[in-house]
């Protein structure tokens, strides 16, 4: 998980830094921190708290100065009580809290997530703009997207491969129903 060390028991090839010594002097960013199993929790605690990492396959450590931005959608209190997440780990990590509301609570940035993610993807894929009617938008900021950000992203490519060049509610109702 966090450094790679050539050694014959681990058939690693060569020296290959982990993602904290990578990081060090910098920021790491821990994404779906919650998902993490038990033992890789025990190993960033001991990053975070003795400021060391151990390569794999050696006993030395690497001191490490490294700045943690974690994100989660899971309820890290809720984890803990069922035992899933460390609390030490979670009092280390949350020095500055930042809870960023569902797709659900603000449906009036969809129409505006919509022409960002319709003019990104447009241009990745090298096809002409499409624009999407006042009634698909609609439409859309009525679902329920307990998917968040991501979900709409894929809806939004999906509406922009097989819908019209305007895509309209037709088209969200045949290629994006739930």
């Amino acid at each position: 998980f966090f450094v790679f060390f050539s050694c014959l028991l681990c058939s690693a090839v060569k020296d290959r830094a982990g993602k904290f010594e990578a990081a060090n002097k910098g920021t790491i960013f821990l994404d779906e921190i919650g998902d993490m199993s038990l033992s890789a929790q025990a190993k960033v605690l001991r990053a975070l708290q003795e400021s060391k990492i151990s390569r794999v396959g050696t006993d030395k450590d690497i001191k490490v100065d490294v700045r943690v931005i974690a994100a989660t959608n899971k309820d890290l209190k809720k984890e803990i009580e069922e035992g899933k997440f460390r609390e030490d780990l979670y009092h280390r990590l949350a020095v500055i809290l930042i809870q960023v509301p569902s797709l659900n609570d603000r449906r009036n940035d969809i129409p505006l997530l919509i022409e960002h993610f319709s003019k990104k993807i447009t241009e990745e894929q090298g096809m002409a703009a499409k624009t999407f009617s006042d009634t698909a938008i609609k439409l859309l900021k009525a679902y329920d997207w307990t998917g968040n950000i991501r979900e709409l992203r894929n809806v939004v490519e999906r509406l922009i491969i097989l819908g019209g060049q305007n895509v309209s509610e037709d088209d969200v109702k045949l290629f994006a129903s739930k």
